[in-house]
């Protein structure tokens, strides 16, 4: 019996209430690209995503899932509050984020631990490498910048250091910064030199993130003799708690072809996959015609796990937050995450309604294995 998570990262379906404290009034990731060009989503749409409240898009009149969707009770709109909110524990502590410079303090408390950096503001991780590469590699200053989250960044060049040297710099800032800040995450961007001289990230992103406050779902669902499998980033953003083992993956298709690969594996438990290439490369990036390309993309994968799925077996389909490219801003938005789901044991499709908190994912998880069905 299998407990199967998909976050498709920064998938919302409509403002929160509360949306204009966070500046996001008018965002609504799934509808607004609905809006902008004409896709569809056939095997979303039998899971409900259309007859999803408030959506006001054509429904399906054959759906086989349970659809609704979920308010965020956390007050951050972030990858690792929407994450640990899902598995049961709130954030209602702000965390600092930078979005144009960084902290002169944050900055002098970095430097104190790994010596004299470069860049120091928020910017394109992929665009600060080439233009701040060359000086890099010249002077051997470290690339420290932030984007959006509650994050610092730390890029390096392979062959100024090493990826382990890189990681202890990291774990340097990350002690650090639990001494004295409150800031999410340190992530190690390393990056490389390709064929034609062009700079390029390399697959060795490491994130080095707080730990949870209190135990996880996760963690219950270990204690009841579950495995908790990772893919994707899922393991950094728990800090490696709750998890009996981990895969990492670098885009979308490597963690789809993982999560078949394990629904297949004889054993009973979670799997946990976090869809990055949404929020990566084309939210945070306004990057429309990307968004819906990846959406098509799952979408056509989903039948291959449906069919790979068990008789007792689960699927949902959930965000971690939203994130508009039709809008503006580059940020995340504050927005309802779509909840999907899927088994093979369900007599009929519900509509869920409006649930209040995402834990009703890591719940539901629970639930599922240790009594056979999604509620208590």
């Amino acid at each position: 019996m299998k407990s199967i998570i998909l976050v498709l990262d920064g998938f919302g379906v409509g403002e929160m209430p509360d949306a204009d404290k966070f500046g996001d009034v008018g965002s609504n990731t799934y509808v607004n690209l609905k809006k902008l060009q004409q896709f569809s989503l056939p095997n979303f749409e039998r899971l409900g995503i259309n007859n999803i409240d408030g959506l006001n898009l054509d429904k399906c009149d054959n759906t086989i899932g349970y659809y609704g969707k979920l308010k965020e009770r956390s007050i951050n709109k972030d990858t690792l509050t929407g994450h640990w909110e899902m598995m049961g524990v709130e954030t209602h502590k702000v965390y600092q984020a930078f979005p144009h410079n960084i902290d002169a303090d944050v900055v002098s408390a970095v430097q104190e631990e790994i010596g004299p950096t470069i860049c120091n503001h928020s910017a394109s991780g992929t665009q600060i490498i080439v233009e701040l590469g060359q000086e890099h590699i010249a002077t051997k200053k470290p690339i420290l910048y932030s984007s959006q989250d509650s994050v610092l960044q730390i890029a390096t060049h392979k062959s100024v250091y090493s990826v382990e040297e890189l990681y202890d710099m990291c774990k340097k800032v990350r002690e650090r910064m639990n001494k004295d800040f409150h800031i999410q995450r340190i992530i190690a961007r390393p990056f490389d030199t390709n064929e034609k001289g062009e700079f390029y990230r390399t697959k060795e992103r490491k994130d080095f993130a707080i730990n949870p406050p209190t135990k996880t779902t996760l963690d219950a669902i270990i204690e009841a003799g579950y495995k908790v499998v990772g893919v994707g980033k899922i393991a950094e953003i728990f800090n490696f708690n709750g998890i009996s083992e981990t895969y990492k993956t670098t885009n979308n298709v490597e963690s789809l072809d993982k999560t078949l690969e394990l629904i297949n594996n004889d054993f009973d438990g979670l799997i946990f996959a976090n869809l990055i290439d949404t929020d990566m490369l084309y939210g945070h990036r306004n990057d429309t015609n990307g968004y819906i390309k990846a959406l098509e993309y799952i979408d056509s994968f989903l039948p291959k796990i449906m069919q790979a799925m068990g008789d007792n077996d689960l699927l949902m389909i959930t965000g971690d937050h939203g994130n508009d490219p039709t809008t503006p801003s580059t940020d995340h938005s504050r927005e309802y995450t779509p909840i999907l789901m899927y088994s093979k044991k369900f007599e009929s499709s519900k509509n869920l309604g409006i649930i209040d908190g995402f834990r009703f994912v890591g719940d539901s998880a629970y639930n599922w294995l240790t009594k056979g069905d999604i509620n208590d």
